[in-house]
C-alpha cells in the first residue's frame, strides 16, 4: 500500500442483519456488499479523492483530517420507512437515508477524528432499483453510497444544477473504484 493510501483511516460501524441477507437471494458476484473491508477501501478511497479534488466544497474541519468515522448499516424497508417518517416526516421507505452530524462547532475544535455521521441504505430498494436500471446489486449499493457519503460532507442539491453535479461527481467516484 502506497504512503499516499495510508493517509486517510475510516472508522467503519458496519451492520447488516444477516436474516435479511438470507431472505434475498443475492448472487456470489453481489456479496462484497456485506463486507465490512471492502466498505472500509471505498470509503477511504471515495475520501481521498473527494479531499483531494473537492475540497473546496468541504465543511473546513473536514480539512487535513485523517481519520473518519462513521455508520453505515443496510436495512429492510420497513426500518427505513420507520426513520424517514420519524427523523424527516416522510412517509414510506426510500432508497438511501444520511444524517449528518458535522457541525460549525467542529470548526472550533482540532479534533483527530471527524465523525461524519449515520448512514442507512434498504436493501430491498436497492435490488428493486438495480433491476430497474439493468445493473449489479453492487452497483447500486455504490451508487447508494456514494450519493449518502456526500450528504455525510454536506452536499446538498436543492435545485437540478446541484443535483446534476452531485451525480455526475457520484459517477466519477465509483469509476475510480471499479
Amino acid at each position: 500500500m502506497s504512503s499516499e493510501k495510508s493517509l486517510i483511516e475510516i472508522d467503519l460501524v458496519f451492520k447488516y442483519d444477516n436474516e435479511l441477507k438470507k431472505s434475498f437471494f443475492i448472487d456470489n458476484r453481489n456479496l462484497l456488499i456485506f463486507d465490512s473491508f471492502f466498505w472500509e477501501e471505498v470509503l477511504r478511497s471515495w475520501l481521498r479523492i473527494i479531499i483531494n479534488e473537492k475540497k473546496e466544497l468541504l465543511p473546513q474541519c473536514v480539512f487535513n483530517k485523517q481519520v473518519f468515522s462513521l455508520s453505515f448499516e443496510i436495512i429492510d424497508n420497513n426500518r427505513i420507512s420507520h426513520l424517514n417518517q420519524n427523523w424527516l416526516k416522510k412517509n414510506g421507505p426510500t432508497d438511501v437515508l444520511s444524517f449528518p452530524i458535522i457541525s460549525e462547532l467542529d470548526n472550533a475544535n482540532d479534533f483527530f477524528c471527524i465523525e461524519l455521521g449515520d448512514l442507512f441504505i434498504s436493501l430491498e430498494m436497492a435490488i428493486q432499483q438495480s433491476k430497474e436500471y439493468k445493473h449489479s446489486l453492487k452497483k447500486e449499493m455504490l451508487w447508494l453510497a456514494s450519493h449518502g457519503l456526500l450528504h455525510l460532507l454536506g452536499w446538498e442539491h436543492n435545485n437540478n444544477q446541484q443535483l446534476e453535479d452531485m451525480l455526475k461527481f457520484q459517477e466519477y467516484l465509483i469509476s475510480e473504484i471499479q
